[in-house]
């Protein structure tokens, strides 16, 4: 692999992780919680596989996906726009836990609905204007565990990896978006569902 600093050390992320960029909070949600809001995730949110274009071929998203916030904050990535649903009570119910937490105020959260280990997302920042220079933003998991990499813009052979456990808050912040890239990758062994919401602010 080439993840800087060896194996993961203690906590399932890589040694030397670099300061400044990443916070993360296991067990904000305990598993009878988290149990409890995947399934009514999976059952009741709007989800929608997009479509991308790739090698002049149009191919499905790997993975699914729903943006919920408030009206009129729409948000495009990766050649999609997303008009955002309406809040549920589900969604303010978590949102509340992860402002109280992040001590900011979201507007707007991206769901990702990992169905199994051939489901990911690629390398990738999340730097659109809309989010501003240096944005916070709160990535919770529910599910089984998954790897979440990161790697400096324009350096090869340098990575760090932190596994994202059930119940978690991970805080995206600082320079992240700027001069880092972030994916969820495949895996080869078994994985079961995941739902990721990542909150965002956009202005």
């Amino acid at each position: 692999m080439e993840e800087q600093g060896g194996m993961f050390g203690d906590g399932g992320r890589s040694r030397n992780m670099p300061e400044g960029l990443l916070t993360y909070y296991p067990e904000v949600f305990d598993a009878s919680a988290s149990r409890e809001f995947l399934m009514a995730l999976m059952t009741t949110t709007s989800w929608e596989q997009r479509s991308m274009n790739m090698f002049g071929k149009k191919i499905d998203t790997p993975r699914l996906t729903a943006w919920y916030g408030d009206p009129n904050k729409s948000y495009a990535f990766s050649g999609h726009r997303f008009n955002p649903l309406p809040w549920t009570p589900l969604l303010l119910e978590i949102k509340a836990v992860i402002e109280s937490l992040a001590n900011v105020t979201f507007n707007s959260v991206l769901l990702n609905y990992y169905r199994g280990s051939s489901d990911s997302v690629a390398w990738h920042s999340d730097n659109e204007e809309e989010l501003g220079e240096c944005p916070i933003i709160a990535s919770v998991s529910f599910g089984h565990v998954r790897q979440f990499d990161i790697r400096p813009k324009g350096v090869t052979g340098e990575k760090y990896s932190i596994r994202l456990e059930d119940g978690s808050v991970l805080l995206m912040k600082g320079v992240l978006q700027q001069k880092w890239e972030h994916r969820v990758p495949k895996e080869t062994s078994f994985m079961g569902p995941r739902i990721n919401l990542t909150f965002r602010t956009i202005d």
